[in-house]
């Protein structure tokens, strides 16, 4: 058995090993999915930024994901961009139309393109488990710091969604690297560390629109270092809040000077008429001020790059009100739940993790209750630590009260701090217990824990968009809970497709959710279902409903839901002949 000792100097390799196993599976398993939902909108949007210089598609997210999505594209010589097509000369933002006849009608080979612009993608997580072994390891040694990134490296959540051209990781990525910094600078105000904060913050705003959400948490975390560093020197409070304050709003303008050139170039050859037409016609429904606002700088050149960015910035808020059709429950409505997200996470978190989770909070408490820390000392010797834990808790209220219930994706950013507080905790568990008469009882209770989170995500192969917890059966059950991106967002057609080569299956019906082409896949096997066809018209055939669509039709409406929701409750009586990859569900309808 390797020693201890020996173990520590072997933490960079095994850390390595363990982010090379999750490239090997994220690898495979993308290879043999067709395209998400978003990612027929993502991938072509980003291949016209960098091709076109124009961002008159998916306005709606920053370019940097898609971007980067689409460098390998550029590689390849024999791809067609479609600038005859009204979705991209006249249509205002039409990215479905274009990005299906991008890929699937223009002669382009989809498969190729779906596949080279994932493996950009791969490289946040590398990123993220380098950031996230190097901060664990300055908080708590090496040891915790390769236990973080096993975490990492088996969640289940992360691979599915870090192999995806859409802008989740991307916004883990942005949150975990952002906070890093910041909190770095905040403990070390020197010039080269403000530096980082700020270029960090303006890569975090090019991801995703809603790390906005980092300055009014940088705010708080700030006025709370500077009651802490108040009350360690008794310094002067108007002087400690000019310092620091003035810093943070240094931090901010720092990010958005970086905004400035990315959207520079990604609006250079955007027709200022049709920004300004195409400005006018999304914010119609905006409040007259905004709207107003928003003209105005398309309207002025040299603000013509930040009105694009301030573009997608309100189409996101206006997004997050109206908030998304979701199955949860066996309800449906598009009005979001309170206690969507957290019964998401468990529903879709390994057990063993969870299992890890109580048993730190229970340690937790057993020390407050026999040392007592005072909130100020503890503020100031664990600050990371308190960080990370208002950053949970600002995140996870931001999202309890949001109506955008989109998915465990959704709270994907808090996943890395997770992992890094629960390395620590482990790691003081082991240091209370190691002189105990029953240390092998725990030791070997932890290991098995972990041996069973690693199994548990190994397990799921390569369906792991499908995840769900040992608690309701796995992922065979999971359409039962809840659907959409947790557990089908288009990723199977493929998989029917070859399903039906092999099962010798001449024609299908399909209602198909996701970003696939169903006759692109099945030729002229494919006849198109709907939900308001009479049942009548599948008898003698076999009929495939993609889950999404078929726990909607089978669901009870709630919160003022008046569309249909009983449109698939005839199926309740025949049994699947087949689930393809967990998240479409084939039938045969006799005679």
């Amino acid at each position: 058995m390797i020693k201890l000792k020996y173990m520590k100097k072997l933490t960079p390799l095994f850390a390595i090993i363990l982010i090379s196993i999750m490239m090997i599976v994220s690898i495979i398993s993308l290879k043999q999915e067709s395209a998400i939902m978003d990612e027929v909108a993502h991938t072509p949007a980003g291949y016209s930024y960098l091709t076109q210089k124009d961002m008159r598609l998916n306005p709606e997210h920053p370019p940097l994901l898609k971007d980067l999505s689409a460098i390998p594209l550029l590689f390849m010589n024999d791809i067609n961009f479609p600038d005859k097509l009204e979705s991209w000369t006249t249509e205002v933002n039409g990215q479905w139309d274009f990005g299906f006849n991008f890929l699937y009608n223009s002669g382009n080979n989809a498969d190729k393109i779906i596949f080279w612009s994932r493996i950009p993608m791969l490289l946040l997580l590398i990123a993220m488990g380098l950031i996230l072994y190097f901060w664990t390891k300055e908080l708590y040694g090496k040891l915790p710091a390769l236990l973080a990134v096993f975490l990492f490296s088996f969640s289940p959540t992360f691979i599915a969604h870090g192999r995806y051209v859409t802008t989740d990781v991307g916004a883990a990525f942005g949150f975990f690297a952002a906070i890093y910094f910041f909190v770095k600078w905040i403990q070390k105000p020197t010039t080269k560390n403000l530096i980082w904060a700020g270029i960090f913050f303006g890569i975090a705003q090019a991801i995703k629109f809603s790390l906005i959400l980092l300055i009014p948490y940088f705010g708080l975390l700030t006025l709370i270092w500077i009651f802490v560093k108040f009350k360690e020197k008794k310094q002067d409070l108007p002087r400690l809040l000019i310092l620091y304050i003035s810093r943070v709003i240094i931090i901010i303008i720092i990010g958005f000077i970086l905004i400035y050139p990315i959207y520079s170039f990604h609006t250079a050859n955007y027709p200022v008429e049709k920004q300004i037409s195409d400005t006018q016609y999304i914010t119609s429904k905006f409040p007259e001020p905004f709207q107003n606002l928003l003209v105005s700088m398309a309207k002025t050149p040299i603000l013509k790059p930040y009105a694009q960015y301030t573009l997608g910035l309100f189409m996101v808020f206006q997004r997050a009100v109206g908030g998304n059709t979701t199955f949860f429950l066996g309800d449906v409505t598009n009005k979001g739940w309170h206690h969507y997200f957290p019964i998401t996470y468990i529903l879709k978190t390994p057990l063993a993790l969870q299992l890890l989770t109580i048993i730190c909070l229970i340690f937790i408490a057993f020390q407050i209750k026999r040392k007592k820390p005072k909130t100020f000392k503890w503020l100031n010797k664990y600050f990371p630590e308190f960080a990370m834990l208002l950053f949970l808790a600002v995140y996870w209220a931001s999202s309890i009260t949001s109506n955008l219930n989109i998915g465990v994706r959704h709270i994907l950013p808090t996943f890395p701090f997770v992992y890094i507080l629960l390395a620590g905790q482990i790691k003081r568990i082991y240091e209370y217990i190691k002189k105990k008469k029953s240390f092998k009882i725990y030791a070997t209770t932890f290991v098995v824990l972990l041996v069973w989170y690693a199994v548990s995500s190994l397990s799921i192969f390569p369906y792991y968009l499908t995840y769900f917890t040992e608690l309701v059966g796995g992922a065979k059950n999971g359409h039962i809970y809840v659907t959409d991106s947790n557990l089908d967002w288009g990723q199977d057609l493929k998989r029917l497709a070859k399903w039906t080569e092999e099962n010798n299956i001449d024609k299908i019906h399909l209602d198909y959710f996701g970003g696939g082409d169903s006759k692109y896949y099945l030729g002229d096997k494919y006849m198109p279902w709907w939900d308001t066809r009479n049942p009548e018209d599948a008898k003698g055939s076999y009929i495939a409903i993609s889950a999404t669509f078929l726990k909607q039709g089978m669901a009870i409406p709630t919160k003022g839901w008046t569309k249909s929701t009983t449109y698939y409750e005839w199926l309740i009586t025949y049994e699947p002949v087949a689930v393809i990859g967990n998240s479409i569900f084939v039938y045969y309808i006799p005679e």
